[in-house]
């Protein structure tokens, strides 16, 4: 098990970012949690097999169909409990 966290910046607000997430992560089989930031950026924190934790980071740099990745920071994790199944933080 791998625990990660990623910023994601670019149109990534206002887009169903955080719901299409949730969607890949649970599709993962994935613990995690996904927020949206001030900044205007997502934040996603994840733990899962090192395999589907790499998979996901893909699928952030590619996105919904809707939004525009700039690009997809990691950040050093926190010991935030995460939710199982992947969830949003509201």
């Amino acid at each position: 098990m791998v625990r990660r966290r990623f910023r994601v910046s670019g149109v990534v607000q206002g887009v169903g970012f955080r719901f299409w997430t949730q969607r890949v992560g649970q599709s993962l089989a994935l613990r995690g949690i996904v927020r949206n930031v001030e900044d205007g950026s997502v934040e996603v924190e994840v733990e899962g097999a090192p395999d589907q934790v790499d998979r996901l980071r893909r699928e952030l740099e590619r996105g919904p169909e809707r939004a525009l990745v700039t690009a997809v920071e990691e950040l050093p994790s926190t010991d935030r409990q995460l939710a199982e199944p992947f969830g949003i933080a509201l």
